[in-house]
């Protein structure tokens, strides 16, 4: 279980509070207006921010004060975060050697696997600037499935990508997640996306995390914050 536990954070004139719990395995959206406050959340579960007052516990176990390279969380970002000058086995190595180096021929052989996996097998030796916008989010998500980590959070990776291939980008997500048994994490703006892919939905709005609701239920009976984003 992820738990914020009375979690508030500020900064300047902005402040967030969540006090909230996800299951592993779960799908989540995080949803609400542009400045709520959706990816400072995903920055305090990551570990990026620290909160000025609470606790976020992975499990049981309190991370609050863990670096983020020693969290149980694996992040996707819009901008892929791969390194251009690298080939794709070289960014993905990363994922099983952080400090760089040359890898042995197993883990050569599990960066080809992760990379056949989302659908870019015999990509290797392609560096970024040689792929798609689609094809350069395949490769984040495969890094991510080399991390193996119990959670995924995803800062809205996908918004530059159309409808349809956002769509195959999201299941490629929900099956990488199956397979390591993930909580899923995802910001979004679309309430589409959310309605699509994700179990529960968490609403950020005025300075507040909700806790998490059965996406059906929220959307089929929308509380007024919901409704004033939604414009209805």
């Amino acid at each position: 279980m992820l738990t914020l536990e009375k979690v508030r954070y500020g900064d300047g004139g902005f402040s967030l509070e969540a006090d909230l719990s996800l299951a592993p395995g779960r799908r989540v959206a995080i949803i609400g207006p542009s400045g709520a406050g959706k990816s400072t959340l995903l920055d305090l579960i990551a570990g990026f921010r620290r909160p000025e007052e609470g606790r976020v516990l992975w499990q049981g176990r309190d991370i609050t004060d863990t670096a983020p390279d020693r969290r149980p969380v694996a992040m996707l970002f819009q901008e892929n975060n791969l390194f251009p000058h690298l080939d794709l086995a070289r960014n993905l190595g990363l994922a099983l050697r952080p400090e760089g180096g040359r890898l042995w021929a197993d883990e050569r052989r599990e960066v080809e696997r992760a990379l056949d996996r989302v659908g870019l097998k015999g990509y290797a030796n392609r560096k970024p600037g040689a792929l798609s916008g689609g094809q350069q989010s395949r490769a984040a998500l495969a890094r991510v499935l080399l991390q193996a980590r119990p959670i995924i959070a995803l800062d809205e990776p996908f918004a530059a990508l159309g409808p349809a291939l956002k769509g195959e980008m999201l299941e490629l997500v929900r099956g990488v997640a199956g397979e390591l048994g993930a909580l899923v994490l995802m910001v979004s703006h679309d309430p589409e996306d959310a309605k699509r892919f994700a179990d529960e939905v968490v609403l950020v709005d005025a300075g507040v995390a909700a806790a998490p609701v059965a996406t059906r239920r929220l959307f089929a009976d929308p509380p007024e914050a919901l409704r004033r984003y939604l414009g209805s």
